[in-house]
């Protein structure tokens, strides 16, 4: 049974969320203390975290930066603040999707599965079984894990599902509709900003293993994988 921590401080919420989980056969885990979100993260191990913005004390935005620092499971914002900047803002600090409240429990259900599927599902095989390499730099799609010539870094399943078509056709154009639709299955009410934030978290990751921007934004029609002679040395 795959586990999902809930970090709701509504009670109805909360008891909600958890009771429509257990239906489908996942286990809901409640955060009652707070001030605690990362040290019980790190007890329970979940394989998904449902996280809402307006919290006690500390904000989710806050909490999500926390988790990323120790885990790069799946994490789904829940909140009543539509506005959006805080989905970029929640995207930016490394969540993979945000859901406004209220919402039906259909598509909440949903996206669970979804992004269940796309962290451990039937692709996500033994480690390191699989990769793509572009000169000196290696993807392992499958544990998100990025890695050139010496340096390596964590990356989120999505930023690994967009980096896999990048560089399965480098050097060329990959347009914005095949890149939403490999990230996200509802890809169609995916706010406009939402693929530049990934796109920038990706440019990000590979700064830190001392790569250039090498991913190219073509306007008006998608981005293309580019290293430059030195940066393939």
């Amino acid at each position: 049974m795959q586990k999902i921590l809930i970090v709701e401080d509504d009670p109805q919420i909360t008891s909600l969320l958890q009771s429509y989980l257990e239906k489908y056969g996942y286990q809901g885990i409640n955060v009652s203390n707070f001030d605690q979100v990362l040290a019980i993260f790190q007890e329970i191990k979940p394989d998904l975290v449902l996280l809402d913005v307006n919290l006690p004390r500390f904000d989710g935005f806050y909490w999500c930066r926390q988790i990323r620092t120790q885990s790069t499971c799946p994490i789904l914002f829940l909140s009543a603040r539509d506005d959006k900047m805080d989905q970029v803002i929640a995207l930016q600090n490394g969540a993979d999707d945000y859901i406004t409240k209220p919402f039906y429990p259909e598509v909440l259900l949903a996206k669970v599965e979804s992004n269940l599927r796309r962290a451990y599902g039937s692709y996500a095989v033994a480690p390191k079984s699989r990769s793509l390499k572009v000169s000196g730099l290696t993807l392992y799609p499958d544990i998100m894990e990025l890695v050139f010539h010496d340096k390596q870094v964590e990356i989120s399943q999505k930023e690994a599902a967009l980096l896999e078509l990048l560089m399965t056709y480098p050097k060329q154009v990959v347009g914005r509709v095949h890149l939403l639709e490999a990230l996200w299955d509802d890809y169609q009410y995916v706010g406009e900003n939402t693929l530049n934030v990934y796109v920038t978290r990706v440019r990000k990751k590979l700064s830190e293993l001392g790569l250039g921007d090498i991913i190219e934004t073509v306007r008006g029609a998608g981005y293309r994988l580019h290293l430059t002679e030195e940066e393939e040395r």
